[in-house]
This record gives structure tokens, C-alpha cells and sequence, in this order.
């Protein structure tokens, strides 16, 4: 590759740590935090759920439009400016917070951060791919998760707690009504956006400057028209694959009892004891979920990985889906119980963050290992999780409405039963490739 500019590539630890938190600190913050403040400003959950959903649907799709980017700048480009732009969105939604119609405002503002995330997604892993070479790669492939998770505990930790502190700041009070507690809590979240919002634009410059300057533009003249046939050739080539139709629908099942939950669990915990929820406070939230849920995640994870590595994937399969989908039974005892003491709701946190990290992996692999080897191998990757990401959305955008329906009680009760589809699917899986040996797709 041409290098375009003489002075000595940035070292990867100057780059790669702050590049995957700003990836992460969008997609937590529209996904997850935006959820906390709908709620304490008086939205119904089946309305959070729903749009907070909606507008993730730019990160299930975003290999539709990757192809494009090839085309046109460099990956560094738009990693820069879709920092930028997204840093300067975020401060749109703080300051929607001014108006009656603030709803309308953020979560429309929110669909253009996704789709600027999204693509930012893209540029960001493209830089990673480019710039290192295979050794680095797997060198910092921990690095990249690990500052990822950081924007998790950062945003839905730190932040969510920071917010709960500056309402109490400007007057709010725990049990008082919406309308009573409006004023501080728009006060309290405007600063947290614009917190989130010069975090990015901070990002956005540093990696204007740090991020490494090797890459050209891309000079080869191909047309949108090549382009989308080579896209059509990728998608064509995915659904010729043995068992890919079983693949697809253990993809999108998986997951589906958490697309129920992912909403719900964070309302669930805010709302007050009178509608069946825990009414836990911002902070002791934030805490819960940043602090003691990101621990038991990492811990998941790590264990999960030394298992898998030890059996093999085909073994530990149908266990993985079983740990994955045991916080749920957690979650029902909570809504059943509504137990005040804060160490039994945080073990249930704890065994949900565990679970999850735990659990994920399984997929994780099977994605990597039974789906996309073969001719697009890193297309077809890409093409499976955003299959899951739609399966994980899909329910989310219902569970509001099925909440509200059933109450939280009868609701988890509901998600437990929605765990037995993957429960069975997973348990008769066929195999593709054997665990003892890496075969490559003809």
C-alpha cells in the first residue's frame, strides 16, 4: 500500500484504545442509556421499546452500503467524520431536552447517529484490518474488546449513575410523580448528552491526528453498478451454504428470549414497586450494571472461552445456550419476589451479566466457525451477525407493547417460554466442520 505521508505511523496503543471506545459510546448511549432517561421523562415502555429499537436497524444492514465506502476517501475519513458528526448529534438531543415535543427531536436525531455509527463501524474495523498486519492483529484483539466494554461501563455505569446524582442535584425526588421530577431530570440528562456529545468530538479530533495516515484512495474505477452486483454475489453465495437455513433461523432464535428482555430488564429495575418493577434508583443502577455486571460480563467471557477451547465447540454448544439463557429464570424471581434487598437484586444483575457473557461466546463462534468460512468469509460474517442483530430487534420492538400488556410479572414469565425455540434448535444443530479441523469451503 502507498504511503502518503512520510512521518512514522502512530504505535496501534495510541489508536486502537480510543478508536473501539468511540465505537462502543454511541451504540450503548442510543441503545441502552437512551433508555433511563425516555423512562424518568414519562415515556410509556412500549414506546421506549419500540423506537429505541427501530433505530438500531442501521447496525443489522450496515453490509448493505460497506462496499460503498471502498469507492470513495479513505476508512480514516470517515472514521473522523462520523466521530464528528455523531459528537455534534448527540448535542442536538441534550438540547431537545428544551422543548415539549423532545420525544419527536432526540429519538429522530438518535436514527441519524445509528446510521453514523453504523457506518463508523465500518471505517473503524476497515483501519484495524488495513493498518495492522495479522500479528498485531491478534495482538490487540483484546485490547479492542476490552476499551469496547469500557464505553459500556462508562455510558450505561458512570453516566447513568453521574445522572441520578445531578437530578437529585436539581431537585428530584424518589417516589414523586413524572411531572414533579421533569424539570431536574431534563436538566440532569441534557448535561450527560452533552458529556457523551464532547467525548466524541474530543475523539474525533485526536484521531484527525492520531489515527495512521498510510491509506490512499481508493483510485480503482469501479461503478455503483459492479459494486452492487459484487454485493449480490456475496448474498447469493451465503444462502447456497449447507445447513444455511437451519444457520439462519439458530442465528435470529438464539437470541430471541434476550430481544425481549434487553428493554425491558432496565425499565423493569427503574420502575416503581406499585407497577410490579424494583425502583431502584439511577444510581444504584448505574453502579449495578457498571461496576458489578461489567465484572461478572468479562468473567463470562473468560471462562466461557477456556471451556470451549478445552471441549470443543460442539460439545459445550447446547451448555453455552443454557447458561445464556438462565438469567431469565433470575429475572422472574425478581418480578415475582420484588425483593428490596439490594444484594439479591444485584445477584440477579450479576447472573445476568454473567450469563450473557458467558453464553455469547457460543454464538460468537458458530458465526465464526460453521457460518463464515468459504469464499467471503469476513462478508458472510458480517452478513450472519447482522441476521442476529435483526432477530435481537425484532422482538425488542414488541416487548414494550407485550409488557405493558402483561405486567412485568406475567411478561418474564412470557420470555421464559420464548427461551425454549433456541433451547431446541440448539440442542439438534448439525455441524458443518468438525472441531478438530479447519476446513475451508470450496
Amino acid at each position: 500500500m502507498e504511503n502518503i505521508n512520510p512521518r512514522k505511523s502512530p504505535k496501534p496503543l495510541a489508536w486502537v484504545p480510543s478508536v473501539y471506545f468511540a465505537m462502543g459510546l454511541p451504540f450503548i448511549a442510543v441503545n441502552l442509556v437512551s433508555t433511563f432517561m425516555f423512562k424518568d421523562l414519562g415515556i410509556s415502555d412500549t414506546q421506549i421499546a419500540f423506537w429505541t429499537s427501530v433505530i438500531m436497524l442501521p447496525w443489522t444492514l450496515k453490509f448493505l452500503w460497506s462496499p460503498f465506502l471502498e469507492m470513495y476517501r479513505t476508512k480514516k475519513f470517515f472514521v473522523v467524520v462520523t466521530q464528528l458528526l455523531s459528537g455534534l448529534l448527540f448535542g442536538v438531543v441534550a438540547f431537545s431536552l428544551k422543548f415539549d415535543y423532545f420525544f419527536a427531536i432526540s429519538i429522530s436525531t438518535m436514527a441519524v447517529i445509528a446510521l453514523s455509527g453504523a457506518t463508523h463501524d465500518i471505517a473503524c474495523d476497515g483501519v484495524y484490518m488495513a493498518e495492522l498486519s495479522p500479528e498485531d492483529q491478534a495482538k490487540y484483539i483484546g485490547v479492542q474488546g476490552a476499551f469496547y466494554n469500557i464505553a459500556k461501563l462508562v455510558a450505561n455505569g458512570g453516566l447513568v449513575a453521574v445522572a441520578g446524582m445531578l437530578a437529585e442535584h436539581f431537585g428530584a425526588v424518589e417516589g414523586a410523580s413524572v411531572q414533579e421530577n421533569m424539570p431536574a431530570y431534563k436538566e440532569a440528562w441534557m448535561i450527560i448528552f452533552i458529556i457523551i456529545s464532547a467525548l466524541l468530538l474530543v475523539l474525533g479530533l485526536y484521531h484527525s491526528r492520531m489515527l495512521p495516515s498510510t491509506q490512499v484512495p481508493n483510485r480503482e474505477k469501479r461503478s455503483s453498478a459492479e459494486v452492487l452486483l459484487e454485493l449480490w454475489e456475496v448474498i447469493k453465495n451465503f444462502f447456497t451454504k449447507k445447513h444455511i437455513i437451519y444457520y439462519i433461523c439458530f442465528i435470529i432464535l438464539y437470541r430471541f428470549a434476550e430481544g425481549f428482555i434487553m428493554k425491558i430488564a432496565p425499565l423493569f429495575l427503574r420502575s416503581s414497586r406499585e407497577i410490579g418493577g424494583l425502583g431502584l434508583t439511577l444510581t444504584q443502577i448505574g453502579t449495578l450494571n457498571g461496576v458489578f455486571g461489567s465484572a461478572a460480563f468479562v468473567l463470562g467471557s473468560l471462562l466461557a472461552g477456556i471451556y470451549v477451547s478445552r471441549r470443543g465447540l460442539k460439545r459445550t454448544l447446547f451448555t453455552l445456550c443454557c447458561v445464556f439463557n438462565f438469567p431469565f429464570v433470575a429475572y422472574t424471581l425478581l418480578a415475582v419476589c420484588q425483593p428490596e434487598n439490594i444484594y439479591l437484586i444485584g445477584a440477579g444483575i450479576i447472573t445476568e451479566y454473567f450469563g450473557y457473557g458467558f453464553g455469547f461466546v457460543g454464538l460468537t463462534l458458530f458465526m465464526m466457525q460453521q457460518i463464515a468460512p468459504g469464499k467471503h468469509q469476513m462478508s458472510h460474517y458480517a452478513f450472519a451477525s447482522g441476521i442476529m442483530n435483526l432477530g435481537v430487534m425484532l422482538p425488542g420492538m414488541m416487548s414494550g407493547l407485550v409488557s405493558d400488556w402483561l405486567g412485568y410479572e406475567k411478561f418474564f414469565i412470557y420470555v421464559l417460554l420464548a427461551t425454549i425455540p433456541s433451547l431446541l434448535i440448539t440442542y439438534f444443530i448439525p455441524f458443518t466442520y468438525d472441531d478438530s479441523k479447519k476446513a475451508v469451503e470450496k
